[in-house]
């Protein structure tokens, strides 16, 4: 995954996340989760992205207004994860 590599990740305090990266050109958020995991959101607006990393709990924001309101897939998947 190349462009997981050369985008720009921000860190994240969270119990859920590690990090997040926003694909402007594209739309696309992507999450790394705490488990290595990563998603990429797709047609995902800028302003949503700023009022999540801005969110004092980036769990509750994923759950109330990313999580099954836009397409996603996973991108990567932590070698220590279960199938």
């Amino acid at each position: 995954m190349g462009v997981v590599k050369v985008m720009e990740w921000v860190p994240l305090e969270s119990s859920v996340f590690t990090s997040a990266a926003y694909r402007g050109d594209a739309r696309q958020l992507y999450l790394r989760f705490q488990d290595g995991d990563i998603y990429r959101y797709f047609e995902f607006p800028r302003q949503v992205y700023r009022a999540f990393l801005a969110a004092e709990s980036k769990g509750r924001y994923f759950s109330q207004h990313i999580r099954n309101h836009f397409r996603c897939e996973q991108v990567r998947r932590n070698q220590g994860s279960r199938s």
